[in-house]
């Protein structure tokens, strides 16, 4: 059974996913007070016709199953409410439209891009939108993921025969939650700083999203997962957040891949780590 997070973990960032999946995409990015809250929602529908999945109830939201790189950028591929419009929407005002077909499946591609972008995934059909969950994150190495506000970044991957960490979420209080690949239904440990910190469980798809029982202090991190199949050892630096003064996210490459530090529903900052470099 996976280990509660952190009290300030599960308090400030738990809080954060249930508003964000209530609130969508067009939440307010550019400021923690609530002002400019309509700087995501889809253009052609006003506030007053959108909805979430609950509220909906007919509507599931719309996902993404696959990415494919190509000449024209990145294609994403996923399923939706037949006949319904898709559409990404960034912060920075940029759309991708398109059109669900009859067998629920969609395709949009992303324009290729020298710097890590977020968009709002939402649809829209009989004049009423459906958010999905979380900020689908978009790298320039055709790396994609669902940033989830007080949850584990859902990384678009293959599966592992053996523990395999996709991703670090962390919040400025050093809560964290350990994401990867493994073998569907394996037992998982993790060690920080070879302290044991959480144990849990791969899902019947491989994934696994591992909260640790205590905050990650600042510095170098020695991570290990492991269970069957094997483990894997990352090193990674935490260090708090700072304050995003030129919009919802701000990305840099790192050693073991790219930091994101980005803008969650409630006001927070959440920071993500998307892991690439190998096992050591």
């Amino acid at each position: 059974m996976i280990r509660i997070c952190t009290a300030r973990f599960k308090s400030r960032l738990v809080r954060g996913a249930v508003i964000g999946i209530l609130a969508g995409i067009s939440l307010a990015l550019g400021a923690c007070d609530g002002s400019g809250q309509d700087e995501w929602r889809p253009k052609s529908a006003p506030p007053s016709t959108q909805t979430d999945a609950s509220e909906a109830g007919y509507i599931a939201p719309p996902h993404i199953l696959q990415a494919e790189r190509e000449p024209t950028g990145l294609v994403l591929k996923g399923a939706g409410a037949p006949e319904a419009s898709v559409r990404l929407g960034a912060p920075t005002g940029e759309t991708v439209v398109g059109q669900i077909d009859a067998g629920g499946r969609w395709s949009l591609t992303v324009p290729a891009s020298d710097g890590v972008r977020l968009y709002g995934l939402s649809m829209t059909r009989g004049g009423r939108t459906v958010q999905g969950q979380g900020y689908v994150m978009v790298t320039p190495d055709g790396d994609v993921a669902l940033l989830r506000a007080g949850a584990g970044a859902r990384r678009l991957a293959p599966g592992s025969a053996s523990p395999n960490i996709l991703a670090v979420d962390v919040d400025r209080g050093g809560g964290a939650v350990i994401s990867g690949m493994a073998t569907p239904g394996a037992g998982l440990g993790v060690r920080v700083d070879r302290t044991p910190r959480a144990v849990g469980q791969a899902g019947d798809d491989g994934r696994f999203s591992l909260s640790l029982s205590e905050p990650l202090g600042a510095g170098a991190r020695d991570i290990q997962v492991s269970g069957e199949g094997g483990e894997q050892r990352i090193t990674v630096v935490v260090s708090p957040a700072a304050p995003l003064v030129d919009g919802p996210v701000r990305a840099q490459r790192v050693d073991v891949g790219w930091r994101v530090d980005w803008m969650t529903p409630g006001g927070g900052v959440q920071t993500t780590l998307i892991i690439q470099a190998p096992a050591r």
